[in-house]
């Protein structure tokens, strides 16, 4: 049976984005199909595999089609978070593509891959721009 697994970053220096990702999202690195090129992140309370980052030298895409959503539940939880990130090595991203009322933010990781915060308090209220 198929089942799906779980996101896989592309980065090029795999110890920095472990450090920056386990910090962001509270997991930790797993003893499991661990290399030099490859990691795999659990939750920290145990219940499972979260994220994979793996050694790439393919350059970032300014406008990935597939990236990470990363969620608060109001607008100033996501103000904090994205302040969080920023002090964690995240950048904040010029982007030219916010519709009206956009209900996130878009970061890079310390690798210049984009993500998103999004406030879901927002989506579900219509949102407003929201303020990095």
């Amino acid at each position: 049976m198929l089942r799906l697994g779980y996101p896989v970053i592309g980065v090029t220096d795999v110890p920095r984005a472990v450090a920056f990702w386990t910090a962001a999202l509270d997991l930790v690195p797993s003893e499991e199909l661990k290399s030099e090129r490859w990691r795999t992140l659990e939750y920290a309370d145990g219940s499972g595999r979260a994220l994979a980052v793996m050694h790439s030298t393919s350059p970032v895409e300014p406008y990935p089609r597939i990236h990470v959503d990363l969620f608060t539940d109001t607008a100033q939880e996501q103000r904090a978070e994205v302040r969080r990130l920023i002090g964690l090595g995240a950048q904040a991203v010029d982007w030219d593509r916010y519709p009206p009322g956009s209900d996130f933010v878009v970061l890079a990781d310390p690798d210049g891959n984009r993500f998103c915060v999004v406030d879901l308090g927002g989506a579900q209220n219509g949102g407003e721009q929201p303020e990095t």
